[in-house]
């Protein structure tokens, strides 16, 4: 189970600007700088504008989870030790020295040197086996830090055990496996020891932002390439989104219209733990950098990749290889997109839309494609094929630009306010729509999930205040609430990543945490405590401000009014919808996995690795759905809107009646 230490590696940002002017600096993030650039961090800061003992306490903590991400080279008294070292690092740094950074790097190196030569030690024992009664709690902060050396020392054995069981159940003769663990950690400590004194500082500092909150980040000049990269909507590689948890790179979104989506047999939320390039030997990328692990991943378009996937089904970890075949990732094959469904309902048929929004995205360029214009035409289809019913697909929107947002609402709306953002100082400022054209007015239908954030959460978050669109699909989207600045600094010293502000939605709540809650709850895996803005270390807390809803958000007009979903109608469609998932065998599925992991504690048993290679033979290494398929959810989703549609047509009718209506037929 994987909660906290996350290192986002792509992101989107709702807000671009400048922080302000930063003085000329050196070509190299230096010593002399750190206080500079950590001055910068708390002066646009929405929330920490001063280094408290708070503030400084974080970033220590931070630093020694960054250099211990496993948890396997400290004892806790160790780790309680490194941190009473570190005190006062601030105010050496302030006074231009980083004496304490150098020499704990250096105690680390040692660190890396004594855990490599402890595994060559195991693993050349002539006696040596992987012991398949051995157990091991993947997520290090389940587990936390040893409580002795010989209790780190069981804890790598049982590592050893668990990664030498990877090689062995993926064809690799038990010497070789030997032979590549060994160099695995040689490699580990070799790139320890190759650290500059610059990525020292780097590391330090971005420890610091990340103590503000999980969103500021120091990028340093190779990592502002990469967050470009992934700010790009056009980049050839598999099209996956990863982030660092706990030593693992984590496919953290599968991006719509990418190679891994097309693929079908990779996950959100898989582990990928090795790298082969065209059918060549595979790598092992466990406790590797992320941004090495994206450089082996990423390629040409029409060059093949090889993965392998560690998956965490239930109680059961899965572990198989995939190999996918890189491609450019367009914007045409992200747009927004549009299909329609009949459904029949008492003799009646109905012409139900689906509009898949994968994200908020826009060319730079306005005069080149925006999802807004996109969005507009498919509603002119929509209008022209008179459908019956509208269903918005927001549940894999992971955000985008904050205007396209404003407009989108707008064009389910006449008029009236649809954010709000508040800064440090409480300045706040409304975004509106102001153009009164109601581009569709019908029943409507917000399909989301724990994976829709930020501006997707905008959008949703208007029409349920509104009362304009019914919310349907897991308890509540992702939860992030926050504006995010990027400023380049001068030289090659990088930028500054700052969360500078707070969203509001038109009813005065934040997204921070809960973000939109569901008005229909449909099961799913990522509803649990593991995925969410709430779980994310030092997340902020969520806030209130005064309502600004709009007065004139409906149409006198006919013709472009729409019908606000009362709290009646949204009841039977509750109802309705949990009576069909109480007799479905997806969601019972769905419902008997979450038990499962909620149970199984994160704890993976290394005899299930080799048992499932055993009894499955070459056919468990490699999975693939093929075309992918609708979702329970969306079913469900579109079962809710068809309900929807089939009461708007119904002549009102009193609550009793409705009430009547809700309950399972005789």
């Amino acid at each position: 189970m994987l909660r906290r230490s996350r290192t986002r590696l792509f992101g989107l940002l709702l807000l671009l600007s400048a922080l302000g002017p930063v003085r000329p600096a050196a070509a190299e993030l230096s010593c002399a700088t750190l206080p500079e650039f950590a001055h910068l961090f708390l002066r646009n800061h929405v929330q920490h504008n001063q280094l408290s003992a708070e503030v400084e306490k974080r970033a220590l903590e931070n630093y020694v989870l960054r250099l211990d991400r496993s948890r396997m080279l400290l004892t806790r008294a160790e780790a309680e030790a490194l941190k009473t070292k570190l005190a006062g690092t601030f105010a050496e740094i302030e006074a231009g020295r980083c004496t304490k950074l150098t020499e704990v790097h250096r105690e680390f190196v040692r660190k890396h040197e004594a855990s490599a030569k402890f595994v060559r030690k195991i693993v050349e024992a002539e006696d040596y086996a992987i012991d398949e009664t051995a157990s091991l709690v993947l997520d290090p902060d389940e587990r936390g830090y040893p409580e002795s050396t010989a209790a780190r020392d069981d804890l790598m054995l049982r590592m050893i055990h668990f990664q030498m069981s990877n090689y062995v159940s993926n064809d690799t003769p038990l010497d070789d496996a030997k032979r590549k663990l060994i160099k695995r950690y040689e490699r580990r400590f070799k790139r320890e020891l190759d650290v500059s004194t610059d990525e020292v500082y780097a590391a330090f500092l971005d420890s610091f932002a990340s103590a503000l909150d999980p969103h500021s980040n120091y990028l340093s000049q190779r990592v502002l390439e990469d967050f470009r990269i992934g700010m790009s909507l056009s980049l050839e590689g598999i099209g996956v989104a990863l982030s660092e948890q706990d030593g693992y790179a984590v496919a953290e979104r599968i991006i719509p219209g990418g190679a891994a989506e097309k693929h079908g047999g990779l996950q959100e939320q898989d582990k990928l733990i090795a790298v082969a390039e065209g059918g060549d030997e595979f790598v092992d990328i466990i406790d590797m950098p992320l941004r090495d692990s994206v450089s082996m991943i990423r390629g040409k378009a029409g060059t093949k990749v090889g993965l392998t996937v560690l998956r965490e089904d239930g109680d059961e970890l899965r572990k198989f290889n995939i190999e996918i075949v890189r491609a450019k990732i367009d914007l045409a094959e992200q747009a927004a997109q549009l299909r329609f469904e009949e459904r029949d309902v008492d003799g009646r048929s109905f012409k139900l839309a689906i509009l898949e929004l994968p994200s908020f995205y826009g060319d730079a360029d306005p005069t080149k494609r925006q999802c807004t214009d996109d969005v507009k035409r498919l509603l002119g289809e929509v209008k022209a094929a008179k459908a019956d019913g509208l269903l918005l697909d927001l549940s894999r929107n992971g955000g985008g630009l904050l205007q396209h947002a404003v407009e989108i609402s707008g064009y389910f709306i006449r008029e009236g306010e649809v954010v709000g953002i508040q800064d440090a100082r409480g300045h706040r400022q409304i975004l509106s729509d102001s153009d009164d054209a109601v581009l569709y007015a019908g029943p409507l239908v917000v399909h989301t999930s724990r994976v829709s954030a930020s501006a997707s959460e905008i959008l949703a978050g208007a029409l349920k205040d509104y009362g304009r669109a019914v919310i349907v699909g897991d308890d509540h989207t992702f939860g992030k609430g926050t504006v995010q600045t990027v400023s380049q600094l001068p030289g090659e010293n990088g930028a500054l990543k700052v969360t500078t502000a707070l969203f509001f939605r038109p009813g005065g709540h934040s997204t921070q945490h809960s973000g939109v809650d569901a008005d229909v709850v449909l099961p799913s895996l990522l509803a649990s405590d593991d995925y969410g803005e709430k779980t994310q270390r030092y997340s902020l807390p969520p806030q209130q401000t005064s309502p600004f809803l709009g007065d004139d958000a409906n149409s006198a007009d006919q013709a472009s009014r729409w019908e606000p979903v009362g709290s009646d109608v949204m009841m039977i469609l509750a109802k309705r919808s949990a009576r069909r998932v109480a007799g479905d065998d997806d969601f019972t599925e769905i419902l008997e996995r979450l038990t499962e992991q909620q149970e199984s504690g994160g704890v993976v048993k290394l005899a299930d690795i080799l048992k499932r290679r055993e009894e499955n033979g070459d056919d468990a290494e490699t999975e693939e759905t093929g075309e992918k398929e609708a979702t329970p959810q969306l079913q469900e989703a579109m079962r809710v809107l068809t309900d929807l549609v089939a009461l708007s047509v119904q002549q009102p009718q009193p609550a009793s009646a409705q009430e009547k209506a809700a309950r399972p037929e005789s």
